[in-house]
This record gives structure tokens, C-alpha cells and sequence, in this order.
């Protein structure tokens, strides 16, 4: 089995719907510019109140993904 290094980087998903929609769309997104992602930790929740109801939901989200092996 080969040992792998991976690379984290924390991004931020928004909703309307909830906070699972908010990492989907975060996980979505980043998988359009990112190979091997292989995890995702979640580390912050918040969201927008107005007008008396939830606006909209924001997930911090780290982002783990497998650094190519170099060309031999």
C-alpha cells in the first residue's frame, strides 16, 4: 500500500436549504478544480436571520485531497 500526503484547504458552502445542501454545494464545487479529494471535516456552521426566519446557511469546510506522485 503506498503512503499518501494530502493537502487540506478550507472553503466556505452557502444554502438556502440547510447546512447539508451548504457542504454538498462547498464538496461540488471544489471537486471542479480539485483531483483526489478523498475527506472533508466540518469546522464552522453559521448562518444569516432576517426578517424573523434563517436567510441562508454558511459550513466552514476543510478539504482534503491526495497530492499526485511525481513523474518518474
Amino acid at each position: 500500500m503506498t503512503e499518501h500526503i494530502y493537502r487540506v484547504t478550507e472553503i466556505v458552502g452557502s444554502s438556502h436549504e440547510g447546512t447539508d445542501a451548504a457542504i454538498r454545494n462547498a464538496l461540488t464545487r471544489a471537486s471542479q478544480t480539485l483531483r483526489n479529494i478523498d475527506w472533508f471535516e466540518v469546522v464552522q456552521v453559521r448562518g444569516h436571520f432576517a426578517e424573523d426566519q434563517i436567510q441562508h446557511y454558511q459550513v466552514t469546510v476543510k478539504i482534503g485531497f491526495r497530492l499526485e506522485e511525481p513523474a518518474a
